[in-house]
């Protein structure tokens, strides 16, 4: 294995999956760190934990763990995935992560870059643009975890680590490859360690990839990784994998838990031609909901059916005044987990989750440990399959365009785009 990847959360994971495979590299995705050897015709192994959400100290234990796993693979360079809105707290667990992964790698510069310009994510002057928000101004400033507050990632880095906080402006990476490496190195030499790095197009993405070549340790959004595959490409490590892609054509179900605005986009335009049951987030709470009536509620539609618990930023606001917010959070996780394995128990073949805390839940119950990559659907979505009778596609909630829905379950039983 040539590069180890740790994601803090199922769907960025799979996101970056994505981004390797299509440039060329045979990648694996697990669920949580494996406890046995990778394959040896694994390129890139991508670890998807959940531990986005958790408390600092336990996210870095998990992501040590995975380090270890991926060094006993063999891997020499590593990359520590985050999403592209850089969704975290004071408290971490972004700079946490990043910290603890660059100690025990002796890791003197390494490159901070959420941005992935193909779905609006842009840095420029240190500060992150959703399209053409600042991050405080975009909808991820009601994100019912994850607040993003403020724009500049320095500020937001500083409070979350120990070290001083560099940064690698626009006019630099738009030198090219070689001024962002000298860029990088001096500022290391001033004990900057973790630094943000300006990208705005694809090119400057494949730039930083380039000027990352001999770095043992990257962060950032997938966006960050496209340029990695050259690397390894250059020096005849690797050599272009087409992917060989066979869908499921049977039963679908779509869950979601995600409550940000591109997921509830997409659950109105599927509202136009497919069945939806809202799951009542306090009747969860009060033991009223039940998995037997919501499979029961499934089994009767044709077509593409949800079940989701969406909802908008006051309707969130209002229930976790009312329950706490980590309380439902867990409720709904083990909600979702539970409906999962009863669905593929009742003979669903492909299943489509939003929301990156949910994958995690849907993935965990189904005990699904290697995913292997197949077409992106939209931006950071790729099909998945898993074993002989299951795809899947785990959707950030920020991700896909309006009709991701019936896009995915075409794509996940084999169909074009």
């Amino acid at each position: 294995m040539l590069l180890g990847c740790i994601g803090d959360d199922f769907t960025g994971s799979s996101d970056l999956a994505n981004t390797l495979a299509k440039a060329g590299m045979a990648v694996v995705q697990y669920s949580g760190v494996p406890s046995v050897p990778a394959d040896a015709s694994v390129e890139a192994g991508v670890i998807a934990l959940k531990s986005r959400s958790i408390p600092a100290a336990e996210a870095i234990k998990q992501s040590l763990a995975a380090l270890k796993w991926l060094q006993n693979q063999g891997c020499k360079q590593f990359f520590f995935k985050y999403c592209s809105t850089f969704d975290s707290t004071d408290d971490g667990n972004i700079g946490p992560v990043a910290e603890a992964l660059a100690s025990a790698l002796v890791a003197d510069a390494v490159i901070v870059c959420p941005a992935f310009p193909r779905t609006g994510r842009t840095v420029f002057q240190g500060h992150l643009f959703v399209k053409d928000q600042l991050l405080s101004d975009s909808p991820m400033k009601d994100h019912p975890l994850t607040p993003m507050c403020n724009p500049d990632l320095r500020n937001v880095l500083s409070r979350q680590s120990c070290g001083v906080v560099g940064h690698v402006p626009m006019a630099i990476v738009a030198e090219g490859s070689d001024a962002i490496r000298d860029a990088l190195a001096a500022e290391a030499r001033h004990g900057r360690n973790l630094i943000v790095v300006d990208a705005i197009h694809d090119d400057d993405l494949i730039a930083i990839g380039a000027a990352a070549r001999d770095l043992v340790l990257i962060t950032g959004g997938s966006g960050v990784a496209m340029g990695l595959p050259a690397n390894f490409a250059k020096t005849g490590k690797i050599s272009a994998t087409k992917l060989d892609w066979q869908g499921q054509a049977g039963r679908c179900a779509i869950l979601s838990g995600s409550c940000s605005e591109a997921t509830r986009n997409q659950i109105a335009t599927h509202a136009k031609t497919g069945a939806q049951h809202e799951i009542d987030v306090a009747g969860v709470m009060r033991g009223e909901v039940e998995i037997d009536g919501l499979l029961r509620w499934f089994l009767a539609q044709d077509g593409l059916p949800i079940l989701y618990s969406s909802a908008s930023p006051t309707a969130v606001q209002h229930v976790q005044a009312e329950f706490g917010m980590q309380a439902i959070a867990d409720r709904l996780d083990k909600l979702f987990g539970d409906l999962a394995i009863a669905l593929v128990a009742a003979g669903v073949e492909r299943l489509i989750v939003a929301g990156g805390e949910t994958s995690g839940a849907v993935v965990g119950a189904l005990q699904l440990n290697a995913l292997s990559m197949g077409p992106e659907i939209d931006p950071g979505v790729p099909a998945m399959r898993v074993g002989s009778n299951l795809t899947i596609a785990l959707k950030s909630g920020n991700f896909g365009t309006d009709n991701f829905f019936e896009k995915a379950a075409a794509i996940l039983a084999g169909g074009a785009k």
